[in-house]
């Protein structure tokens, strides 16, 4: 053989990283420093790295070659730092990675991987030490790069390491683990804007679809709600009925980028395609009895409405984080279509949403202040586990 035909590839490089769940997704988590220089900073290199990671992108929508799972929830990467900022212990970057087309969404969080993200700095020496109990909660203060928000999260110690195990139950994940509470501080974008047209119920034209009443918020994750009936739905749909259509696929799309341009998020619609990850589209209806896709039943007594929402183009398994967040803050102000459709009657501190798995108790305080509304803190209760830690092998010339 050859000398050219020897050297003609480069070999693998392994980058030191960490396979985590969290909440009802999964991700891909690296300290700052352990990335490659050149993927230290944003830009190509970062993302064309992180792409490669992931398996991305794959015509097939597989994501064979890589860490990715083929879905929204598990085509995901973090990158975790100590915070430049003395008010919090770390600086939390998340990326959604595109399954099918070569670019990562940087335009908002990852609420299911927030819960993770303190564990994960614990035990990788990004909380100063003299923080962490022998044994008690140590409080993680998190800055959410992408959003500019701070989370905090509540993460049980044993023994002077991170508590996994445990015996709370989340609807979407298998097994049981460790209660990790979450707050999201003042989760509304921009300067307390939370409701981008100032409407806390919109008329929103749709080509193709018509005119929906639609509930526009900036809160966790910009959100537009509308109401299951309106597009022929009743709210207790599960994944195959949704993502095996087609045609509803497209129709929640057009929505989604409409809804985008009205909420300012673009400035023409074709900027849509390259922003799958924000605004994400959700629909919601009263209380109902249905089986989640486990095959559990979901009773209307037990809940306050129901809430489906579609993420990176398709009908999530569960609820993703920032859009629960979304869901407590819409709630807790009269008027929303979400609060109507708990029931309305005023202002709620908390409600419990049935999702296609099962269902999920979130909180949130509404105040008016000089006339604009302004929530200091949505809260849920997620977990988290480490998965697989080590390194990630890709080819050398990925970036």
């Amino acid at each position: 053989m050859s000398e050219s035909v020897q050297n003609k590839h480069v070999p693998q490089i392994k980058i030191p990283a960490t396979y985590m769940r969290g909440g009802t997704s999964k991700g891909v988590f690296f300290k700052l420093n352990d990335l490659p220089e050149a993927a230290q900073q944003p830009g190509v290199a970062r993302d064309q790295l992180l792409l490669r990671v992931i398996g991305s992108p794959d015509p097939y929508e597989k994501q064979i070659d890589g860490m990715g799972g083929a879905t929204s929830s598990t085509s995901k990467t973090v990158i975790l730092s100590k915070s430049k900022s003395a008010e919090h212990d770390v600086d939390y970057l998340f990326g959604q990675v595109s399954i099918d087309k070569p670019y990562v969404d940087w335009s908002g969080n990852c609420g299911n991987l927030s819960a993770a993200v303190g564990p994960f700095a614990i035990a990788n020496g990004l909380v100063d030490a003299s923080r962490i109990p022998e044994n008690g909660v140590v409080e993680v203060r998190i800055w959410q790069v992408n959003i500019q928000k701070t989370i905090v999260s509540q993460v049980p110690v044993v023994n002077g390491q991170v508590q996994e195990t445990g015996d709370f139950e989340l609807d979407g994940v298998t097994f049981p683990a460790a209660e990790i509470p979450v707050a999201f501080k003042d989760p509304a974008e921009g300067e307390g804007a939370i409701f981008p047209t100032g409407n806390l119920i919109d008329e929103l034209e749709v080509p193709g679809v018509g005119m929906l009443k639609a509930t526009l918020i900036n809160a966790g994750i910009p959100t537009i709600f509308i109401n299951a009936d309106d597009i022929g739905y009743v709210g207790t749909e599960l994944q195959d009925v949704i993502n095996g259509d087609g045609k509803a696929l497209v129709m929640f799309e057009t929505i989604r980028a409409h809804g985008a341009l009205r909420m300012g998020l673009i400035s023409d619609i074709s900027e849509a395609a390259n922003r799958q990850h924000t605004p994400k589209v959700a629909f919601v209806g009263p209380p109902a009895n249905y089986l989640s896709s486990s095959g559990k039943s979901v009773n209307a007594s037990d809940i306050d409405l129901v809430v489906r929402a579609l993420s990176m183009g398709k009908l999530h398994h569960a609820m993703m984080g920032t859009a629960a967040v979304a869901i407590a803050a819409a709630a807790a102000i009269e008027g929303t279509l979400v609060n109507l459709a708990a029931g309305g009657g005023g202002q709620r501190n908390a409600v419990t949403f049935g999702h296609p798995s099962g269902s999920l108790r979130v909180g949130a305080e509404a105040n008016l202040v000089e006339g604009r509304w302004h929530i200091e803190q949505a809260v849920m209760s997620r977990s988290a586990r480490v998965l697989m830690e080590g390194v990630v092998r890709i080819p050398g010339d990925s970036f």
